[in-house]
């Protein structure tokens, strides 16, 4: 079998080259929540913005020059929620410590929680930004992406991709007594529990 030739310019052929890396969303926003959005995301992530002006941030919080941009545009009307597009954007934790200690933190800002969930792949805390863009912070429930894989591709995570629901403050006081991750981050040592606002994603 003769070798693959290495695509050039004059000849790339149909077999699109991968990105190097997920760099950053944009978010659009109205002038009148522009400067609301852009303070929340600077204390939800502890970012700061390497460029702000009255209508334009451009915010990180590690060595990106920009993870998220925000703009403000008078022409922007508020958000529908049946409206196609983007579900949501997700920023991991790599330890359940992590993710309830910044739960804990964002608290403190006085920044709440809508829907916690054992994914199963993943522990999961969703958030609402001022426009009612959805946030996911995560940690991994596996070592590897291969058992992640794994996991995914079974009739009990196709029964409920969705998950079970957790009280972040009863996640808090199992950290706190000493019980380990995997005891934590396994579904069938979680205890009942339901949101309020019922299951997000259905109308």
């Amino acid at each position: 079998m003769a070798p693959s030739k290495a695509p050039t310019l004059s000849n790339p052929g149909k077999t699109v080259l991968k990105p190097s890396y997920l760099a950053h969303f944009v978010l659009k926003t109205q002038v009148s929540t522009y400067h609301d959005l852009v303070d929340y995301y600077k204390t939800f992530l502890n970012a700061e913005a390497n460029y702000e002006d009255d209508h334009n941030a451009f915010i990180t919080y590690d060595e990106e020059h920009h993870r998220i941009g925000i703009c403000a545009f008078e022409w922007c009307e508020p958000k529908v929620r049946a409206s196609v597009g983007l579900v949501h954007v997700a920023f991991a934790f790599d330890n359940l410590f992590d993710l309830a200690l910044a739960y804990r933190q964002r608290k403190a800002n006085g920044i709440e929680p809508y829907w916690c969930v054992n994914h199963g792949p993943t522990t999961s805390i969703y958030y609402k930004d001022p426009d009612g863009n959805d946030i996911e912070t995560f940690c991994d429930n596996y070592a590897s992406v291969a058992e992640t894989k794994i996991a995914m591709d079974t009739p009990a995570f196709a029964a409920n991709p969705a998950g079970i629901e957790f009280d972040p403050e009863g996640l808090v006081k199992r950290l706190e007594a000493g019980e380990s991750d995997a005891s934590i981050k396994n579904m069938e040592n979680m205890p009942p529990f339901e949101h309020k606002g019922g299951r997000p994603y259905v109308k």
